[in-house]
């Protein structure tokens, strides 16, 4: 029986691997032991993930990203291409700190751009969006717009993509015509409501 899930023949993939539907995995990556990768995901040329590590469904894990041990990503996150996940704050050569890692959870439907860093013990609230080259060291809220090193908030992001014409602080709503979805902004916190 032929497998449901995709693996290039330079790839390794560990024991007590799991898989899902229709994902693919690409050249010279490799998926280290007790991984979970949900259906539907892309990994790239050159990935590294960790042992134990959990993808979320839909994901879109770009070229040359190690998705570390203590790394979460949940549904529809894309990573862009040479993007860096940390895991420990204080790494030595010399000390093994395996027993520091500290967590680091990237939410539904995040976008991280190509080469940011995201340093760890940090969460990226939902939908948001980390411009590339940004380093994030501190948690991101949800629908937030990141650039800059350190990463700024520099305005808000639909779930479609699109900047939204809101205050970066204060109160106010947008309608998003592509999802038909309600963004209200109150107390500088985004959510949003489908319509009927």
């Amino acid at each position: 029986m032929e497998p449901e899930f995709y693996v290039n023949e330079t790839s390794i993939i560990d024991a007590n691997v799991k898989i899902g539907k229709d994902t693919k995995i690409w050249h010279w990556s490799h998926v280290s032991e007790g991984a979970e990768i949900g259906s539907n995901c892309t990994i790239g040329q050159n990935v590294f993930i960790g042992k134990g590590v959990k993808i979320g469904n839909n994901c879109k894990i770009q070229n040359n990203v190690s998705v570390f041990q203590n790394v979460i990503l949940e549904d529809d996150v894309f990573c862009g291409p040479s993007m860096v996940f940390t895991n420990v704050l204080n790494p030595r050569a010399s000390i093994e700190r395996k027993d520091a890692f500290r967590d680091t959870v990237v939410k539904r439907g995040v976008s991280i751009g190509a080469n940011a860093t995201i340093i760890c013990g940090n969460t990226l609230g939902c939908y948001s969006m980390i411009g590339a080259g940004a380093v994030v060291s501190k948690s991101t809220k949800d629908f937030s717009l990141l650039v800059g090193i350190p990463a700024r908030q520099i305005g808000w992001i639909s779930a479609y993509g699109d900047r939204l014409d809101l205050p970066l602080i204060g109160n106010g709503q947008y309608y998003c015509k592509n999802q038909n979805l309600q963004y209200t902004l109150q107390d500088d916190n985004l959510s949003c409501k489908e319509l009927i």
